[in-house]
This record gives structure tokens, sequence and C-alpha cells, in this order.
């Protein structure tokens, strides 16, 4: 039941009102959308000039190379080499994935699908947005500063990060940007928990709620527990290079020789472990939904689904160290993350088994959305697998370091959410806009970008295991590593190749969202029953004219018994047992 009365408010007026101090969680939805896209456009850049080094070592970037780097012939120097994947890795996780799955994707979302008007605390959403935009303006700006932005990875572990490796005043920047994303998403992940709790729609139980709303939930109080910490560490970080502290300094590098560097690591990878998942879940919620739509069938082990996304969502928060297996950790210590990392393959196998269950003998409809979702089933599937090696204490001091554990991060969580962003984006675009974006573009984008995408991650993967260390400049100076140089050159091909078929969804949606004439979409294009389908398209400022009240599950798809004339009811409709 809903335990506060919700209000109809008037619609704002003005433009500044309407779109710049919005309070309407669907116009905060869009703007972290855009500026999601934004930042992953600047995020793609910066990939492409990393792969253009890495393949063709000293070769001048074609067009654009003598334009960027005068100084170097157009070859990318060194010390922006650093720049370049510090600043592509902090733009990726922080700045792209994170506002487009839990900005956009939990503030359009939430209300929508619970049946609120909003959230419940609009302003803190709305000032979520704008510390947002001023963490990511803060982030940009680092990168005019003479010595440039940030170089220390996108971890930035001390020493590389203090003052002794970083003089300039960019990475003081990037501490200070981090620091203000975090608290832009300890706002909204207070928002969530909160609307979810208090403003369901009577009758939405827990277990009657879509599972988008179970990923974005779990998300936002791991968000909630967790981003604290790495703000934590920050500041402290901070006070190493602005104050002269040092709490992350030892030995000769510091006066007292009472800092500990890897006591960073440490407070970095309570945050970061989770952080896989805090991007991870609402990509796999949205997609346990999407498949139960387009399977024409209830999502199989429903409950089992949420409560395994539940578990690994409590396992994830103990399981950091195997990220530290060579820091000289007590050997007591990386058999016990060894132990609970391999926990976290249980639950993850039961959900994935519950995938293949509802698409077993489904009435499958191969629209846009699903298949997104159908490539986040397969890249999360060799992820995943690829994943327990690394969690073997043995195994990953090989393969540690090297360009194996940057394939799997990226099959695991960078192909995962991206495909799963695209997804939701297609899935929620007519509720968004009122338009149906072209079908037949969106089909192509799905295949120009699935076939390359997997070309760059697999040849990652080989290359680690034979040896190829991540963070390097020009690895091939090692002789052993010029055998790798035919498949570091695909990889980077297929690089390109993605980041080109980005163009055809960027040309769509454009196309979609300001031609004039653009025919209206239906009012339930994908024939599903949750809430926000039983409303207009664009849904109206106030979402719900009546509060709706719940009856029934959210994928009551495919019943025989239904007397509608369609084989989908609605969450308002009561349900008609088999």
């Amino acid at each position: 039941m809903a335990f506060l009365e919700q209000h109809i408010h008037d619609a704002p007026t003005t433009f500044w009102s309407k779109y710049i101090i919005s309070y309407d969680h669907k116009v905060i939805g869009k703007q972290f959308l855009w500026y999601g896209i934004f930042f992953l456009l600047v995020g793609g850049l910066m990939a492409l000039l990393i792969r253009w080094t890495l393949a063709f070592p000293g070769v001048p970037l074609p067009i654009i190379g003598p334009i960027l780097f005068p100084h170097s012939g157009g070859v990318v120097p060194p010390d922006t080499y650093a720049m370049l994947f510090t600043m592509h890795g902090t733009i990726m996780i922080f700045f792209a994935i994170t506002p487009i799955l839990t900005g956009f994707l939990g503030n359009f979302c939430i209300p929508l699908l619970i049946g609120a008007r909003d959230m419940i605390f609009p302003t803190l959403n709305m000032l979520s947005f704008w510390f947002a935009m001023a963490s990511g303006v803060l982030l940009l700006g680092s990168l005019c500063l003479p010595l440039g932005a940030a170089a220390g990875g996108w971890t930035s572990y001390p020493t590389l990060s203090t003052t002794l490796g970083q003089p300039g005043a960019g990475q003081t920047l990037w501490l200070l940007s981090l620091f203000l994303f975090g608290v832009s998403s300890t706002m909204g992940a207070v928002n969530y928990i909160t609307t979810v709790i208090t403003l369901r729609a009577p009758g939405m139980g827990y277990f009657k709620m879509p599972l988008t709303i179970w990923g974005l939930w779990l998300t936002a109080i791991l968000n909630a527990i967790f981003v604290p910490v790495l703000g934590a560490g920050l500041l402290l970080l901070t006070f190493d290079r602005v104050f002269g502290t040092t709490f992350f300094l030892a030995g000769a590098a510091a006066t007292s020789g009472k800092g500990d560097p890897i006591l960073f690591q440490h407070v970095f990878w309570i945050f970061g472990h989770p952080e896989v998942y805090i991007l991870i879940l609402p990509a796999w919620g949205l997609v346990s939904d999407i498949l139960a739509f387009f399977s024409r069938k209830p999502a199989f082990g429903y409950k089992m689904t949420a409560l395994s996304l539940t578990t690994i969502t409590v396992l994830s928060t103990v399981v950091y160290g195997h990220h530290m297996y060579t820091t000289q950790m007590s050997p007591l210590l990386t058999q016990s993350f060894m132990t609970l990392t391999m926990l976290i393959s249980i639950p993850s196998a039961i959900f994935f088994a519950n995938w293949l269950g509802t698409l077993y003998k489904g009435s499958i409809r191969f629209d846009s959305p699903m298949l997104f979702a159908l490539g986040v089933v397969f890249v999360f599937g060799l992820g995943g697998l690829t994943g327990l090696y690394l969690a073997s204490t043995s195994i990953d001091l090989y393969l540690h370091d090297t360009y194996f554990v940057v394939g799997h991060f990226h099959y695991t969580m960078a192909a995962s959410v991206l495909l799963g962003g695209f997804a939701g984006t297609y899935f929620w675009f007519p509720k968004m806009f009122g338009r149906m974006m072209d079908e037949k573009l969106a089909k192509w984008h799905f295949w120009l970008t699935m076939i390359p995408l997997n070309g760059i991650f697999t040849g990652m993967m080989i290359m680690g295991y034979a040896g190829m260390h991540r963070r390097l400049y020009n690895p091939f100076v090692y002789e052993f590593m010029n055998k790798l140089m035919p498949m570091n050159t695909f990889v980077t091909w297929c690089a390109i190749a993605m980041g080109m078929a980005q163009f055809v969804f960027l040309w769509n949606l454009f196309k979609t969202v300001f031609s004039k004439n653009y025919p209206a979409a239906p009012a339930n294009p994908w024939n599903v029953g949750t809430l926000e389908w039983e409303i207009p398209s664009p849904a109206p400022h106030y979402n719900f004219k009546e509060i709706p009240h719940v009856k029934c599950g959210p994928h009551e798809l495919g019943n025989p018994n239904l007397k509608t004339g369609r084989d989908f009811q609605y969450q308002t409709e009561e349900l008609v047992d088999a």
C-alpha cells in the first residue's frame, strides 16, 4: 500500500522551471540521459585514441593528430597516454554509465513503475543532477590545465596520485570532481530507497514490483552505503595533496613515515567492487523484465531472481580483496576472499538459469529492446565465466594487471551495462517522447555494435592470457609481445568499427526527437502490463490522475484464460486463474 498521500501539482510554465531547475523526475531523467550520452562520446573518443596508440606505436593520428598533439608531430605523447586511460576509465564508469543506468533509468522509471506521481524528495532530486553537472565541469576543466588532467589511472593509487607523482592541479580537480559526483549519487540513492519504500501503489508488495525496480533499489542501497567510503578516501587523499598530511604516504615520501599507500587501495576497493554491481544491477533487472515481456510469458522464477539479486548485493560487499591478491595480503585472507568470490557465482548462476528458463518455449519477439537484452545475456555469460579465473588466487597471480583483466572487466560490466542501457532506452523511449525510434536502424545498431564488441574484448583476453600487460604506452618494446601485434591491431579496428556504429544510434535518436511531423507511438507499443503503459505517452506531468491499485504481478503474459482479446493483463486488473 501507499504510505504517503500524493498530490497533483501544477506543471511548470516557464522554460527555466520546466527544463533548468525542474523538479519533475521525468525531466531530470532525460537530463541524466543527455549528460550520459555526451560523456559516453567523450570517453569513447579517448578509448579510440588509446587503441590507436597501442596498435600503431609512433604513428601520427590521421587528420586530428597534428591538431591535438602539434608538439609531437601528431603522435600521442606518453604523458598524454597516461592521462587518456585515466580519464577514459573515470568518465565511462562515473560520468557515462552511472548517469544512464542509475540517473536516467532510476529517475524516469521508478515513480512510473511503482505507481507514484514523483520522487519523494523532488528538490533533492534536482540538486543531485546539478551536483553531477558541477562534477563533470570540474573534470573537463582539468583537461585545460598547463600540466594536464589526472594521469594516475582511474583507481588513482598513491604514490602516483600524490604531489610526487602528479604535481599539477589536475589530480586535485579529479579528486574534487569525484567527491562531488559521490554527493550527487548519495542524494539520488536516498531518494530512490525512500521512494520505493514509501510511495509504492496500494497492493504493490515487494514481490509485485518489476525486476527493474529491484535492480535500481538494490543499486541505491549499495550507493548509500559505499559511495561515502570512497568519498572519505578521496577527501584524505586531497588533504595529502593540499595540506601536506601523510595518510597515504610512507617512507622517504612522508615526513612522518606513518602513512600507508596500501590503505587507499583497501578503501578504494571496499567501494570499487560494490561499484561493479551498482552499475550492473539495473541492467540485470531490466533485462529480466524485457526477456519476459518479449518472450510473452511470465518471468521464470521471479521470486528466486529477486532473491538472487539481493544475495549478490550482500555478497558483493565482502569480496573486494580479490583485487589485491598481489599486495602481499595474508594467505588466510586471500583464501577467504577467494571462497566468498566463488560463492557469488551461485546466485549469479541461478538468475542466469532463470533467464534461460524465461526464454525456453517462449513466443520470442525480436524487437530492438529484446535484441539488446539477449546481448546482455550473452556477454554476461562470457564475462561471468572468465571472472572465476580471476577469483582463483593462483591463476590471478599470473593474470593480474594483464589485458585478460581488461577484457573480463569490459565484458562483465562495460558491455553488459552498455547493451542494457540501450535496451532500456529503446524500450522506454515511447514513454519518454511519445514516439517510436526507427526499428530498422535500431536493429542495425545492435548488430554493428555486438559483432565488433565481442572482437574487442575477446581479443583483449587472448592477449592478456599471452602475457600482454595493461597500462603500457608501447608494449611491443618487449620482444615476446611482438607476436601479438596482429591481434592488437584487430582489436583496434574492431573498436573503431564499434565507435562508428554509435552514430547509427545518435542519428536514430536525434531524428526521432527533433524531426517535425514524426508519427506518434501507439499507447502501448510493446503490449505489456506494467503501470507506466496504462497512462498516455509521453507521460503527463502528474503521471497518474488516480493512484493505481495493483492486483497482480508485472509479468502476466500468455494466460490462455484472458477474455480481453490480448495476451497480457495490466497490473491493475484482477488475476485470472489458469
